[in-house]
């Protein structure tokens, strides 16, 4: 078996293994959502950013309340995640034109979860060589903007999006009304 090294990931190993508060619901609590990243709030799920990205906007979904096991989330708050990361794609789209995208979720450490007490989903753009040298040979990322300029990028797509779903579900209560 062939390892590949990734020393950039041992800050964030550090500092997630001796957390006393979960990252998720300490953003979720704070009501300034560019202090915390947060792009979009759904009713059982919220977006924001990873302030470890693997490339410019990885972003992550997380539900609301604070569980471990995806199996223990309701339905809607299923069903609603499964319309934000449609959301989140479109969005990346959008800012970044990327070639592809890894999504998925690490559930358990033994799976790799950094944070394994409140599942999330992991939205990352990809692009045909966005992995390079500098982190094997020079123990350095390079990244094209910083997680502000992210947060500007994307928070207006994430509520241009918020208001394209209101109108139509308003349009849609117009239309059920007149059939009645």
């Amino acid at each position: 078996m062939r390892y590949i090294s990734a020393p950039w990931r041992a800050d964030y190993v550090r500092q997630s293994l001796p957390m006393k508060q979960c990252i998720f619901c300490e953003a979720r609590k704070r009501r300034d959502d560019r202090a915390a990243t947060v792009l979009a709030r759904g009713r059982y799920n919220f977006v924001l950013l990873n302030r470890f990205p693997y490339t410019p906007g990885h972003l992550m979904i997380a539900p609301k309340r604070h569980v471990a096991d995806f199996d223990a989330a309701g339905p809607g708050a299923r069903a609603e995640l499964a319309e934000i990361l449609r959301t989140a794609l479109r969005v990346l789209r959008r800012a970044y034109a990327p070639q592809g995208f890894n999504v998925g979720m690490n559930l358990g450490a033994s799976a790799g979860a950094g944070i394994a007490g409140h599942y999330h989903f992991h939205v990352i753009p990809r692009w045909t060589g966005d992995s390079n040298f500098m982190p094997l040979v020079g123990g350095t990322r390079v990244f094209i903007e910083d997680l502000d300029t992210t947060y500007q990028k994307l928070r207006p797509l994430f509520d241009q999006e918020r208001r394209r779903r209101e109108r139509a579900g308003r349009a849609e209560r117009r239309t059920a009304s007149l059939s009645r």
